[in-house]
């Protein structure tokens, strides 16, 4: 953004349902809705399961020197049932991915002629336990792990500085994943929000 040496775009994760404003850039706002959902069903006393869970995602970055792929606005993520057994066996479940493609994204201003090179601070933020993320509901003993596309865990509030090359587009990978926080475990629904924002000059 011309004259702004900090464009500024902002994506949250919130509950299912609610829509909210978004600042992006210096002037501009957009309605946006991205909804993090992690439910959990109660199954049978013969099988005790952390639950079924999904994932619904919906935004979007409005500004003219970059947009997000349509694909990556709709997203549903499918967080499958979990033996409780599993989790104190292995200590985790299985990892989920999500990914967040820009497209037609350029420099502006002074930093256009910086060798097509762009700077990216990634900030994931939520209901922190420890270095993972916690869940509310009836489920005990397990909380949220995000992670980038090497395996380097993400940690809530922690800011993450990502410099690549662009040119017509570029994939920013996560996986999450349900893992044990040391607490007695139990079976019952969960659920999380995730709040996370992408600013890049």
């Amino acid at each position: 953004m011309r004259g702004s040496p900090h464009a500024f775009h902002r994506m949250d994760f919130y509950l299912q349902g609610i829509t909210f404003m978004v600042p992006i850039g210096k002037n501009l706002v957009a309605p946006s809705l991205l909804a993090a959902i992690f439910m959990a069903h109660t199954m049978p006393a013969t099988a005790s399961v952390i639950g079924w869970g999904r994932v619904n995602m919906e935004g979007a970055i409005v500004n003219a020197a970059c947009a997000i792929e349509s694909a990556s606005r709709d997203q549903t993520i499918d967080m499958k049932i979990l033996p409780v057994e599993q989790i104190s066996r292995d200590g985790h479940g299985l990892t989920r991915p999500f990914t967040l493609k820009l497209v037609n994204c350029g420099l502006s201003g002074d930093n256009a002629a910086n060798s097509g090179r762009q700077h990216f601070r990634m900030i994931f933020d939520g209901n922190a336990e420890g270095k993972s993320f916690g869940i509310v509901g009836n489920a005990r003993g397990v909380a949220l792990r995000i992670a980038d596309s090497i395996g380097k865990d993400i940690y809530p509030g922690v800011p993450m500085s990502i410099e690549n090359t662009l040119t017509k587009d570029y994939r920013l990978n996560y996986s999450m994943q349900l893992v044990a926080n040391n607490q007695v475990l139990r079976a019952g629904d969960y659920r999380s929000a995730i709040r996370f924002k992408l600013d890049y000059y």
